[in-house]
């Protein structure tokens, strides 16, 4: 256990800037490497994807790998990307004025949680349940996620902390040991329906691409790996062994994030970072100490 990882930025010889990242490693239940808090509180965003797939993962056979991971990603816009949302939201007989996302780039569909919304559709479908509304927290979509989230941290659902999240569905703040005990689960094919969601996950990588993609880097370099970011420089890490890690960058830089888990899991090829100028001259660095 140790004091946070510091992430410099430099310029030429100088440290320009600081990011303080806190991070811990859980196995078995106990905390087996730290570095800061591990009782650190945040908001899961978009780490919570692939536990928000669970319900309609465990609803139906009939889904394919491509659209389990797309539903789990925090997607790029990319055309084989486009393409399973699309076919997620004919599963669903819905299109993409029926998304509640909000628009990215002038369309629902481009926005980077289609995919996780078009399978909150198709799971109202499947259940009858309304399509209308369903990223509101007494809808039944929303209150059904909420019981996997805390089956999956292993909390009372009384116990969670929620909020709104960027593409207005609720999220929930737990501790940084919490969130790597629940990827640890997930990783292991503890939870009911997780099988099939990591191995979508790792089989279709590129389906998760967004634009910092440090969670999908992690999935290369680390065989059974599965990891997931979320917003203001969250990464959450599950590997085949059942150690599940959490890293947060404490001033919500996505810029640390990369470093900060190069250092902590071993991967030298994230620990430092080129800095370029608008020129395409490499100037700087971004490393962890």
């Amino acid at each position: 256990m140790g004091p946070p990882i510091s992430v410099v930025v430099s310029r030429g010889d100088v440290a320009e800037s600081r990011h303080e990242v806190h991070a811990v490693a859980v196995r078995d239940g106990r905390v087996v490497e730290a570095a800061g808090d591990p009782g650190l509180v945040a908001f899961l965003r978009s780490s919570a994807k692939p536990v928000q797939v669970l319900p309609l993962a465990r609803e139906t056979r009939e889904l394919s790998g491509e659209e389990i991971a797309v539903a789990s990603a925090s997607h790029g816009g990319g055309d084989e990307q486009l393409r399973a949302v699309r076919s997620l939201l004919a599963r669903a007989q819905a299109s993409e004025e029926d998304l509640e996302c909000g628009a990215q780039d002038g369309s629902r569909l481009n926005h980077n949680c289609s995919g996780k919304h078009a399978a909150m559709l198709l799971l109202a479908e499947l259940r009858g349940w309304p399509r209308g509304g369903y990223r509101l927290s007494d809808h039944p979509v929303q209150r059904e996620i909420a019981r996997v989230v805390a089956e999956v941290a292993d909390v009372r659902e009384s116990t969670l902390e929620p909020a709104i999240d960027g593409c207005g569905v609720p999220t929930y703040a737990l501790s940084l040991e919490r969130m790597a005990q629940m990827f640890g689960r997930l990783a292991t094919g503890a939870i009911e329906g997780s099988e099939r969601v990591v191995a979508a996950m790792r089989g279709h990588p590129d389906l998760l691409l967004g634009p910092v993609g440090v969670d999908v880097s992690v999935m290369k370099a680390i065989d059974g790996a599965v990891a997931k970011g979320g917003a203001e420089a969250l990464l959450c890490v599950g590997l085949a062994d059942g150690t599940g890690m959490a890293l947060k960058v404490m001033d919500g830089s996505w810029r640390g994030l990369g470093p900060a888990t190069g250092a902590f899991l071993g991967l030298p090829e994230l620990r430092r970072t080129p800095l370029f100028n608008s020129r395409g001259d490499e100037i700087g660095r971004i490393s962890a100490v």
